[in-house]
């Protein structure tokens, strides 16, 4: 059975991993020329998705590349002295099993573990897909396959040519996120240091194995921002407007913006369908539901989706009008869940008001003064994340479809 997956970041390659595993053939398409290396951010795995990397093999390379941010300094916009925390405090009360790794750095693991026995088609894009399963490429002749699955984030192709645009889906929660890359002399090791203020919050960290650091903006607007999520220029304004007068720290950040070698830029929006399979069609990941890039644990819920589709299929023994319904059950509470993280973190990162800023001022300060197990204690009983991330479960997939088949 033909399997054709558009994406090669992260939900693509994991699926593309347990489809080969189950017995299907896989082809995973990437408009990118090769496997992106363009800085990207720090993402979490949290415990399910450190669980299926440890069934994949992969857990060690992930370890091994772990960012090593071990604790961060808070800095109040007004405040006469910033608030240190042990990150993790913060991490082992939102999961028993965690690590912060760098997105390419992921990306690459979870490509090294298929490469020998999956077809990856580079540099290539899809541009139209038939209800039976006929594909047309930018560059590629046309093929044929069983299904098809768009596992390409957030703004994606398959979405847009089977379901509609993509604004038909997104919902706005008020905020943005930028990324770029800084000189390494610029990271402190081990340290996140956050300068927050209200409707703005603004960080810098560098990984252990890497001679660069990042800078991480988030900032509210009362109104829907004007730019076209391809035209860096732009964006690179209005992150510069946002944060205008901030910190001199943040004004040293962004006075790279014009010479870093990367650099990123999205609204944080939630992605809501009521169904996101069609026909021989499904989506995975940010593609079909993301719920909020940098705020929602959309890394981690984009892995379990893949293990779960890949399981799905392999149970109904590649029958996806059975396959498709029982994945998108499996993975409607985690959806709901992650989304609730997405917003209330995002109120907590970035405050909406001076009362908001001094609450989450206060309580880091109560986080830091606790010793490990209190404050652990403290967290898991006041914020959804610990307690949706903790209640993630992974199937045996394995184990439940040794007898299953697919069909040719």
């Amino acid at each position: 059975m033909r399997i054709l997956i558009s994406g090669a970041s992260i939900a693509g390659p994991v699926l593309a991993y347990w489809l080969t595993r189950h017995g299907f053939s896989v082809t995973v398409v990437e408009r990118a020329p090769s496997l992106r290396k363009t800085g990207g951010h720090a993402v979490d795995l949290f415990r399910p998705a450190m669980d299926i990397s440890e069934k994949m093999g992969v857990l060690p390379r992930v370890e091994e590349r772990a960012t090593g941010t071990s604790r961060m300094t808070l800095c109040p916009e007004g405040a006469k002295r910033p608030v240190r925390v042990d990150l993790s405090k913060i991490f082992n009360a939102a999961s028993d099993r965690h690590a912060e790794v760098m997105r390419d750095d992921l990306s690459e693991i979870y490509y090294d573990a298929t490469r020998d026995d999956v077809e990856y088609l580079f540099a290539d894009s899809i541009t139209d897909i038939s209800p039976d399963g006929d594909v047309r490429f930018e560059s590629s002749p046309p093929r044929h396959f069983d299904l098809v699955i768009g596992a390409d984030g957030l703004h994606s192709n398959v979405r847009r040519l089977v379901f509609g645009e993509e604004s038909a889906f997104s919902n706005h929660i008020g905020a943005y996120l930028g990324v770029l890359t800084l000189p390494g002399t610029f990271g402190r090791d081990g340290e996140l240091l956050i300068h927050v203020g209200v409707g703005r919050t603004a960080g810098m960290y560098w990984a252990r194995h890497l001679d660069e650091a990042r800078a991480l903006f988030l900032f509210r607007s009362d109104h829907q921002l004007d730019y076209d999520h391809r035209d860096p220029t732009t964006q690179k304004s209005l992150l510069r407007t946002a944060f205008a007068d901030f910190h001199p720290d943040v004004n040293h950040w962004l006075a790279e913006l014009d010479r870093t070698p990367s650099f990123y830029f999205d609204s944080i929006t939630q992605l809501r369908m009521t169904t996101w399979s069609k026909g021989r069609v499904t989506l995975v990941g940010d593609a079909g539901y993301c719920p909020g890039p940098a705020v929602g644990g959309s890394t981690t819920l984009a892995i379990l989706g893949a293990y779960i589709l890949a399981g799905e299929l392999a149970r109904a023994n590649g029958d996806h009008t059975q396959a498709f319904p029982a994945y998108e059950r499996a993975m409607a509470p985690h959806i709901q869940g992650s989304r609730e993280v997405a917003l209330s973190a995002a109120n907590t990162l970035v405050p909406t008001s001076r009362l908001g800023l001094s609450a989450l001022t206060q309580a880091t300060r109560l986080i830091s003064a606790l010793p490990a197990a209190p404050s652990r204690a403290f967290l898991r009983l006041t914020t959804k994340s610990a307690r949706v991330f903790n209640a993630m479960t992974v199937d045996d997939y394995e184990r439940s479809t040794t007898s299953a088949s697919p069909r040719a």
